[in-house]
């Protein structure tokens, strides 16, 4: 997935999901549901989001190396628990975004194309567009190319846009490969212990000023790196 876009007048067309990209998107599928079947879980969850009665539409995001059991978390926990019509994610408008957006799409997930970087306002408008009609929205605030635990502004833009609150998610294992890429990708071994975490909401108020936008930025990116080391 990628980082929440800027606003940005750039028109750009995101490279379509090639033959080969669905067909290696449908291979990743395969081994990420049979790797995570075979984890031991623990759910923890210090959000409070869920308390009360099924919160509506939401913002989730997750840093960028720990996107291999996203879909866990939000299928094994936060569908369960929340009341939206499905799940809305970014992913980059570039060639290998069309991968992602391939495996996205084999977990019954809608990509939406673009990044702060490529398709910026049209990528906002998108994402604004399926919060409107109930859906939650997932973004690594990181991605797609870092600062690796950078978190971006778009999110922010988004959140405030919408009036959705952003919830922090991230989990920890107890046995990964930890790739050499510039997000340090973690790889879940099987049979690996794995804690799977929610943290308090942020809100961004509709008419926060650019101080306040960068302060709870700032706090969000201090609230997700608490939420485990690597």
């Amino acid at each position: 997935m990628a980082t929440a876009p800027a606003r940005s007048s750039q028109k750009i067309v995101p490279r379509a999901t090639s033959r080969g990209q669905r067909a290696a998107g449908w291979a990743v599928y395969a081994a990420l549901t049979t790797v995570s079947a075979t984890l031991r879980y623990r759910w923890t969850d210090r959000s409070g989001h869920f308390v009360g009665g099924k919160p509506g539409p939401t913002i989730y995001c997750i840093w960028h190396n720990r996107l291999a059991l996203c879909m866990k978390a939000y299928f094994g926990y936060v569908s369960k628990q929340g009341d939206s019509k499905g799940l809305a994610a970014l992913v980059s408008a570039s060639r290998d975004g069309g991968f992602l957006a391939g495996l996205l799409e084999c977990f019954g997930v809608q990509p939406v194309r673009g990044s702060s970087s490529r398709r910026g306002a049209q990528s906002l408008l998108e994402l604004t567009s399926w919060a409107e009609r109930g859906y939650d929205i997932a973004i690594t605030p990181d991605g797609p190319r870092g600062p690796r635990y950078q978190v971006q502004s778009g999110i922010i833009s988004l959140a405030q846009v919408t009036g959705r609150p952003i919830v922090p998610v991230s989990y920890n294992l107890g046995s990964k490969i930890t790739l050499k890429s510039w997000d340090r990708f973690q790889i879940p071994l099987p049979l690996s212990r794995c804690e799977m975490i929610f943290e308090q909401p942020i809100r961004v108020p509709r008419d926060a000023d650019e101080p306040t936008r960068e302060s709870l930025r700032r706090q969000l990116e201090e609230r997700l790196k608490s939420m485990g080391g690597d």
